[in-house]
């Protein structure tokens, strides 16, 4: 069985799969965490996805964290062939595969019957000039007409990943997201928790978070990974916070408003997040500033694995 953490950004995701982690040891059971977050795979993208250093991680093994260079560009596709394959070779070594992460469609990738059909150059080149004529919120505006949900979680920006959904809505006549309704048809058995906390809550912790990444040294990590080609990475590029930190570094704008910008988008992005998750009804959340939080998950996990019978003879 694959147990699933999700939620928000800022809601305390890594310090619950850390906690879980280490209760299951209490069991006899050997938990190794699976990152789910797409701007953590890139190798060098530390503050500004709050990665947590190996020094951080309490000696618990951790996957698919710094599998990319900044130049590389991540894709669905690719996470979801690397992540099964990390969580199978966990399973192969009797241990709990604990997939950490709140990158919506990365994480439904690897829990659901979720394809990925071809490619045509013909329709994609449609796309692509349709782009170049009205730019990418217009083309966002079209992908919300044909698919919400797809466009929802994409988001508005993120001009590649609208093209290619509108390619597959084109190519298959379905919608691109939809593998991601497939609950009843999981790729392995799983249990997922959702880390919820009410937005007025949520906010100002996330402002916080962004003038940390400041403080700590965002701007030096920006200009380092752009001596290693940061601006020429499709993906990396467009991550909230490094295009803001870029920007400034480039000096088209201040710090005050490159981190006015990051807290906006991370806000959004949030607001995108929760409203993909609650859409979900295999997640069964937690309250995030729950006191007896990691209790409540431990209690929750160990009864799902004792009903999957995978709990062994742990006491």
């Amino acid at each position: 069985m694959i147990l699933v953490v999700v939620g928000a950004t800022g809601t305390g995701k890594s310090e619950l799969g850390l906690a879980l982690a280490e209760r299951l040891a209490t069991h006899g059971l050997r938990a190794e965490i699976v990152n789910g977050d797409a701007m953590q795979l890139y190798r060098g993208m530390d503050i500004g996805t709050a990665k947590l250093l190996p020094v951080e991680r309490r000696g618990i093994p951790h996957h698919l964290l710094d599998v990319l260079e900044v130049t590389d560009e991540a894709s669905v596709a690719r996470y979801q062939q690397d992540a099964r394959g990390a969580i199978e070779e966990i399973l192969a070594r009797g241990a709990v595969p604990l997939l950490v992460g709140g990158s919506m469609l990365y994480v439904a990738a690897v829990l659901t019957d979720f394809r990925f059909p071809g490619t045509d150059p013909g329709i994609r080149a449609k796309w692509e000039a349709v782009h170049a004529e009205r730019g990418t919120t217009e083309l966002h505006i079209e992908l919300a007409r044909q698919d919400s949900g797809a466009a929802e979680a994409i988001g508005p920006h993120n001009a590649r990943r609208i093209i290619r959904a509108l390619e597959v809505i084109e190519l298959t006549g379905e919608p691109f997201g939809v593998g991601l309704a497939a609950r009843d048809t999981p790729w392995r058995p799983y249990v997922q928790l959702g880390l919820s906390l009410e937005r007025e809550l949520l906010t100002p912790r996330l402002d916080a978070r962004v003038e940390r990444m400041w403080r700590l040294g965002l701007l030096d990590e920006v200009r380092a990974l752009r001596d290693r080609g940061l601006e020429q990475g499709a993906t990396a590029s467009r991550a909230i916070g490094y295009a803001q930190a870029l920007a400034q570094l480039r000096g088209d704008c201040e710090e005050v408003a490159a981190i006015a910008e990051t807290a906006a988008l991370t806000r959004r992005y949030a607001r995108r997040q929760v409203s993909w998750f609650r859409r979900d009804g295999s997640i069964e959340w937690l309250d995030a500033l729950d006191p007896g939080l990691a209790q409540r998950a431990e209690d929750r996990v160990m009864a799902a694995l004792e009903t999957a019978g995978e709990a062994g003879d742990a006491p």
